[in-house]
């Protein structure tokens, strides 16, 4: 079967999509069905963003995939067979569609949450990064992309990296 085919029929038996929704986030809602489809909409994109930040070194490994899986967990109340579940999906779907899905997610994501949520994520993007004792130029790069996309200020930025320095990459001269 073409890929094709089977994102066609991923998209005819997925949910009726608001206009807003892209395609990783109703996959993914599809998953939390037991939620409030908005707070399932809101965890998808939370998800994603994470697997955004573990996968910008194109390698997401074991540390940074059980940090997500406790975030969302924590995050959402899933049990943590289905916030593996979530983890996955959001791994896959960045790995397959991260160059067109980024900035679409985290619009989204954007018009979903409050500054409060938003500087949350952040610091959990943070968590997922220094997952494996090491913040790596990229995913610092990718974290800094993601702040602006989600419209937190430098300051804000700046705060929260702050607290995750002994894992910079770039300040323990590690490449």
């Amino acid at each position: 079967m073409s890929i094709a085919k089977i994102l066609h029929s991923l998209r005819s038996h997925a949910e009726t999509p608001t206009h807003r929704d892209t395609d990783t986030v109703r996959k993914i809602v599809h998953a939390l069905e037991q939620m409030e489809p908005q707070q399932a909409r809101y965890t998808a994109a939370y998800a994603y963003i994470l697997a955004r930040v573990a996968n910008a070194d194109m390698n997401i490994s074991e540390a940074e995939t059980q940090e997500m899986e406790a975030l969302v967990s924590r995050l959402s109340g899933l049990p943590e067979e289905q916030a593996i579940l979530v983890v996955q999906i959001a791994k896959t779907q960045t790995v397959l569609f991260g160059g067109t899905e980024n900035f679409l997610v985290t619009e989204e994501f954007n018009r979903m949450a409050t500054e409060e949520q938003k500087l949350s994520l952040l610091n959990c993007l943070f968590a997922v990064a220094a997952a494996d004792k090491s913040i790596s130029g990229v995913e610092d790069r990718e974290i800094r992309l993601i702040a602006d996309e989600l419209q937190l200020r430098h300051d804000q930025y700046i705060d929260v990296r702050l607290q995750y320095r002994n894992y910079l990459s770039v300040l323990n001269g590690a490449s």
